[in-house]
């Protein structure tokens, strides 16, 4: 069964560039090639990826396309441009052009305005990400779910990520108002989840198994299967799993799930929605 990993990052290390990257994650200090990732994919039979920015510069877009112009179990990009100025078509005609950009980003978590994603040049951005027939993953919190959802419903054409699955508080155990707005943006169409990046949110060193099985089951609930999308969060997630231990969990949970569904969760979905 063909897998691809959603979800994973490269990155050449400075500590002006990472600055994110603090003491508790100190073992992120490093670079992170495909030269890298490619026998830890080796080892747990995964197939593809697709890389997904971690800095917001056009430069590091563009490095990321030349990495899978070499690499070629690179199987596409999300990468970041500004898409709220005023000569973004200018720009996304010029990397657009490149068959390998799948989407764009933006670190939306970071951002202090509660409206962010609804001013008006940041719609009009979006509006030409959807003509030039591209993805737009969502990186965000779970307080800024309610935003996110009027935003995406003024956006009916587009085709959303949700990365992370809206980071839940995993750590505090008060899923309650995540989850209420998970299940309410889920009701969108045109909205998929990664199944990534839960080890991160939950304790690094004591999570377990059933501590994250709930958001699991949950996004099976309201996501299902032909929205759900496999991915790592490589090299992220290895402050808390090794790459090959988080794929086993996906493979233990998705066992359990009829052969097409398999096929959609660990597969199917990515290369659908990001047309690789």
């Amino acid at each position: 069964m063909r897998v691809i990993d959603s979800h994973q990052h490269f990155w050449r290390y400075s500590p002006e560039e990472y600055e994110w990257i603090d003491e508790s994650m100190a073992k992120l200090r490093a670079d992170f090639l495909p030269k890298d990732l490619e026998p830890e994919m080796a080892s747990a039979n995964v197939d593809a990826c697709v890389a997904v920015q971690a800095r917001q510069t056009l430069e590091e877009t563009e490095w990321l396309l030349d990495l899978a112009e070499g690499s070629s179990f690179i199987a596409g990009i999300v990468g970041w441009a500004p898409i709220a100025v005023r000569d973004f078509s200018g720009i996304l005609s010029r990397i657009g052009a490149n068959p390998n950009l799948k989407g764009l980003r933006h670190v939306v978590q970071a951002e202090a305005d509660a409206r962010f994603l609804l001013q008006p040049a940041f719609r009009e951005g979006i509006r030409q990400i959807t003509r030039a027939g591209l993805v737009y993953d969502l990186l965000i919190l779970p307080h800024q779910l309610p935003q996110t959802i009027e935003f995406v419903d003024e956006h009916p054409q587009q085709s959303f990520v949700l990365d992370h699955a809206a980071k839940p508080p995993l750590r505090s155990g008060d899923l309650g108002e995540w989850e209420r707005d998970f299940r309410e943006l889920a009701r969108r169409e045109n909205v998929c989840c990664k199944l990534s990046g839960l080890v991160t949110e939950a304790e690094w060193t004591t999570w377990t198994e059933e501590s994250l099985r709930r958001v699991f089951d949950l996004m099976l609930q309201v996501f299902t299967p032909h929205r759900m999308m496999a991915g790592s969060d490589w090299p992220v997630c290895t402050v808390a799993s090794s790459y090959g231990d988080w794929w086993s969990l996906l493979r233990r949970w998705t066992a359990e799930l009829s052969t097409d569904e398999q096929t959609r969760v660990l597969a199917g979905t990515t290369e659908r929605i990001y047309k690789l």
